[in-house]
Parts: structure tokens; sequence; C-alpha cells
């Protein structure tokens, strides 16, 4: 056995130790009364105290004699002398409160210090004051225990070192990393904003099914139950957009909705199978007033955030001053693969020989535009770092896309692209029932012969189509990809609070 897996052994063992013990203070102090009180009533919280406090002067805050009662967990302890000193923590905040001997040793408090351990949840009262080393603190006047800790935490709140650790106990993840605790309290701020952006633009919040009966909206493979009562299957949905056109069927205008989808395929650091994202609908404007609302909600974003136009994210600085770059999903290519000309991408025997030199697997029914889509993201995706606007997809792989009036080819859609991820994808809405109900059935013939793909041809939103979709734009962003950007994250998980993570059990 070597010296490491001893170390653990014998740190499992004092963890084990500790938690008896622990256990053995819980019963005691219940056998003399304690019951998880939930009577104490915080007056002010440790951030407002910093706030307010940090910057008045010892003298001036003898003379105001400031009371507060604040309650938080306790992550160091000292004794010194004639006194003690508990750091508690609130969030990610931290303040220090001083306990005199005097406080200690009688009879009313013995027996709760000797009671507490790092991690307990205590109540404070006391008069705010600055100590010798001029640290702002709380003279403790009370103290009481209200919640009893029963694990030692990890590291002495040093931060847990284990990344996958980090993910499945995001609780201590939180506790003890001020920085993690920031990113959510960020990704909170950043929706709260999207969605004040998106009231302010007239748009109506909505809510459609999570779970429904056939997913549509996307090309992915949906998550499966089964609903007993009405014994049939049913899926998460991997997009809301069949049901939101649905609603500009029936009348509304401008619409948006923030929530979860779900789609059953591969996990990296930009994928997850539960994820964020917000569409939004507009009636009689095309894709390219959708690139308008794209270049204000970012722009806005990034001011309010991080209070500049230029943001670092990685090794690379990003300048979101406005108007960001486009072009055309083609010309991308070229500028980025010199050994490519116009010619290579316009027959298919030309781009097949194209994607076979660049190791790309391909499948028999491909035609030219899924090559192109292919091209794209193995040569070019990742190389986009400033805003960049991506457009003229082909029809083929734009299967809710109107066609543009001068080629019918190419798509009125853009893909919004900034440090190499995919933030935003947008397009003017096809609303010819005839020609979608026809889209529908060629993808069906293609999508069914791999029988793990199953293509679900979605007959109601024909017939919504059919009683007349006026002319309207639309496009889905992705927030969590948005977030990692604005505070500098290069795992999705990082962003998400409880990512899907692979049973232990499973693991190799």
């Amino acid at each position: 056995m070597n010296y490491q897996e001893k170390k653990n052994i014998s740190e499992t063992k004092t963890k084990i130790d500790q938690k008896k013990i622990r256990r053995k203070k819980l019963d005691f102090i219940c056998s003399k009364g304690f019951n998880f009180p939930n009577k104490f009533k915080p007056t002010i919280s440790v951030k407002k105290i910093i706030e307010n406090y940090n910057n008045i002067e010892s003298v001036k805050l003898k003379e105001n004699n400031v009371a507060v009662k604040v309650a938080g967990r306790i992550i160091r302890q000292r004794f010194m002398g004639k006194a003690a000193f508990i750091v508690l923590k609130q969030g990610y905040m931290e303040i220090q409160i001083y306990i005199t001997q005097q406080i200690i040793l009688s009879n009313k408090y013995i027996d709760k210090f000797k009671d507490l351990d790092l991690g307990d949840i205590i109540g404070v009262k006391g008069i705010l004051f600055r100590t010798k080393t001029k640290e702002l603190s709380i003279y403790c006047k009370d103290i009481e225990l209200l919640t009893k800790s029963l694990r030692p935490f990890p590291n002495k709140y040093h931060g847990l070192l284990d990344q996958e650790t980090r993910y499945r106990k995001r609780y201590l993840d939180l506790i003890s990393n001020k920085k993690i605790f920031t990113i959510f309290e960020t990704r909170s701020n950043i929706i709260s904003k999207i969605r004040s952006f998106m009231k302010k633009n007239k748009f109506l919040e909505v809510e459609t099914p999570m779970i429904q009966t056939i997913p549509g909206g996307a090309d992915a493979r949906p998550f499966i139950t089964h609903h007993n009562t009405l014994n049939m299957n049913m899926y998460l949905r991997i997009s809301p957009e069949l049901y939101l056109k649905r609603l500009i069927v029936g009348g509304f205008n401008r619409i948006f909705e923030i929530n979860k989808n779900f789609r059953n395929e591969g996990i990296s650091n930009r994928h997850s199978p539960e994820f964020t994202m917000m569409e939004l609908y507009s009636c009689f404007d095309t894709y390219k007033e959708m690139m308008i609302i794209i270049e204000q909600l970012i722009k806005e974003l990034v001011c309010k955030i991080s209070k500049k136009k230029i943001i670092t994210y990685g090794k690379n600085e990003i300048n979101f001053k406005t108007p960001y770059k486009k072009i055309s999903i083609k010309n991308a290519i070229l500028k980025y693969n010199p050994n490519i000309n116009s010619s290579d991408l316009e027959s298919l025997s030309s781009i097949k020989k194209i994607s076979k030199k660049l190791n790309i697997e391909m499948k028999e029914d491909w035609m030219i535009g899924k090559f192109i889509i292919e091209i794209f993201e193995k040569t070019v995706e990742k190389k986009i770092i400033q805003p960049t606007f991506i457009t003229e997809y082909p029809i083929e792989v734009s299967l809710l896309a109107r066609k543009k009036n001068s080629n019918k080819n190419i798509a009125e859609r853009f893909e919004f692209f900034i440090a190499g991820y995919e933030i935003a994808n947008g397009f003017s809405e096809l609303n010819d029932a005839i020609d979608q109900k026809k889209r529908f059935k060629q993808q069906i013939n293609k999508k069914n012969i791999d029988k793990s793909n199953i293509f679900f041809y979605d007959e109601d939103y024909i017939k919504a189509l059919e009683y007349g979709l006026p002319p309207t734009a639309g496009l889905g962003l992705g927030i969590d990809r948005l977030i990692m950007l604005l505070t500098n994250q290069k795992n999705i998980r990082d962003v998400i609070l409880f990512p899907i993570l692979k049973n232990i059990s499973e693991k190799k």
C-alpha cells in the first residue's frame, strides 16, 4: 500500500470518527432540549453589514453602537488567550465574531461553546466594532446553535479539489468556493436582465409543454417516458418551437419563453442533455430583425454584467462593439480553408472528395447542404472568436426556415458565434403549410431508415399552419453557453448547478 492510499484510508477513518463524535454531541444537546430552533430572526445580512459599515472608522462605529443579529455557518474558530474568534459565513460573505472569555466561561454559554463544530449554523447577537487590527467584527452578546453539522467539511474550507466531487456535491462546492457562488449569482442576474430586455421590447413571456406527445422543433433524439393513466409514451421536449408558433397562429404577436430543453445525446464541455434556452418569435419581422435583437441584447448584457465592451474569455479578448460581423457559411469555409475553392462546394462529387480528405464520416443520403455544415463545423466553427453572424445556410438543413426569394436553395437563416461557440440560431419562419408538409414527409423518409433516430410527423402543427401563420421570425438563444462566456468558464457543467453525471457505480 502506497503513501497516498494510506493517507486516504486515514482521512476516511478520521471523518467517520468525527461524524460519530458530532452525533454524540447532537444526542447530548437534544437530551437537554435542543430541537433545531427556527425562531431566530436575523436583522441584517453579512453582505449588508460589509456594504454599509466596512468603510466606517472605529470611533464612528463605537459612537453609533450598531446592534445586529446575524446567522451563518462557522467556517473557522480559534482561541487566543482570554478571547475566542469565530468566522461566520453567509453565502460567500464572511464576518468575524469576537467572544470574550467572560462570556465563554459563564454558566449560560460554556456548554454551547463546547458543543460547537466547524460547519454548525449559529445565530449571533452583538455590536459592530473594529479589532486592534482594524477588522470589522461583531462583539458577541448572545449566541445560539441553530443547526448541528453532523459531517466534517472537506479540506478545512480550502475548497473541494476533485472536480467531479464539486459537481456531485455542489452544496459543498458553494460553501467552500466563493468563485462558484458568484458564478451562479451572475447566472441569475443574467437571466433576470434577459427577461427585463424582452419585456422592455414588448415581448410577452409564455409557457409551453415540457412533456410532449410528439417531440419536434429540432433535429435531436428525445428522452422517452410513459404516462401510466393514459397508457402512452411521451417525450421531454427538445424544443418549444412548434408550440410557440401555434401561439403566433392564435394571435400573439411577440412572445418568448425561457425554459429547459432535453436532448438524449452526447455530453461534452459545451453540451448537456438538460440545458436552458430562450426562444422568441415576432410577427412581421425577418431573420434580419432577429440579428438586430441579438446585437442589442448581447451588447446590453455585456455592458451591465462586465461594465465594458471588451471581455476576456480564456486567452482571447472579445470586442462586443456593434455592428457584429456577417459572413455566409460558404465564404467562412473558404476564408478558413485556403486549400478549398468555391467550385469544390458546388457539386456532390467534389464536396465528397473534400470531406474525405478532412476525415468526415459520411452517410449515403447526404446532399451538398449537409456536407457544407459538416465541413463548417469541423474546420471553421472553433476559429470564430469575435461575435459573428454566419448566414445563407442550405435549405436542406433548415427544415422550418423560409427560402430566400433570390435563391431557393438558401434559407433566410443565421447562426451567431462567439469564441468558437454557437450562441444563437434564428430564421424567417416557414409559414407555407404545403411546403412545410412536404419537407416533413421528406424528413420522415430519411430519418426512419435509421430506426434509432425516428422523426415524428406533427400533423396538428401542419393544421395550425393551414389556418394561417403570419409572416414571422424567431430565434433560439443558448443561455448556458452565453453564461459560460460572460463568466469566463470553459465547461458547461460549471454554469449548471446540478449537471447530469454518470452513476458512480458505472464509472470505470
